[in-house]
């Protein structure tokens, strides 16, 4: 299917608007963000409970967020939501819970060696830290700030993971 400049229609095929990318971005932090906290306040007895409860948690979240933008939309239209907006909501905002994939492999692969589960959870909030300093430091660069203010932007995202292995270590 094209549309009428020639261009393929296809979702498959289409780019993403400024506001998509901006709201994969935000969904992806945001599962990052819950996923290291069900991390730190788990008391689950292993790394495969730990992880369930993460996607778990995840998944719930996800089907929340995606509920209420419908019912905002119908609330604020003032009618039934479209098909296609339905559609849209429950085709999009997946990255909540694939950003969490990192931070998981790393628990359990540090547990597949043999690391205690604590340590383990450990490993993974230091990567889920990374991945927002990373993230903070990119949000930074597309937003064309100078380098202190990149680091600003770095250092702010990865305070979320540091209050993550605080909350653990506080925790337990």
């Amino acid at each position: 299917m094209t549309d009428r400049g020639g261009r393929s229609s296809s979702p498959a095929r289409r780019q993403k608007s400024p506001h998509d990318v901006q709201e994969a971005t935000a969904a992806g932090l945001y599962g990052i963000i819950v996923s290291a906290a069900v991390m730190a306040a788990s008391h689950a007895p292993t790394a495969a409970a730990t992880v369930f409860a993460v996607l778990a948690t995840l998944s719930v979240y996800w089907a929340a967020e995606r509920y209420a933008r419908i019912v905002a939309e119908r609330i604020h239209e003032g009618h039934h939501p479209r098909w296609e907006a339905v559609r849209a909501q429950l085709t999009t905002g997946g990255e909540m819970i694939t950003a969490s994939f990192v931070p998981l492999g790393v628990l359990v692969a540090a547990w597949l060696l043999r690391t205690d589960l604590r340590a383990a959870i450990i490993s993974a909030l230091v990567a889920s830290t990374v991945l927002l300093c990373m993230a903070g430091w990119r949000i930074g660069s597309n937003g064309r700030l100078s380098v202190g203010e990149k680091l600003v932007s770095a250092g702010v995202s990865g305070l979320f993971g540091v209050a993550m292995i605080v909350l653990k270590a506080v925790l337990h």
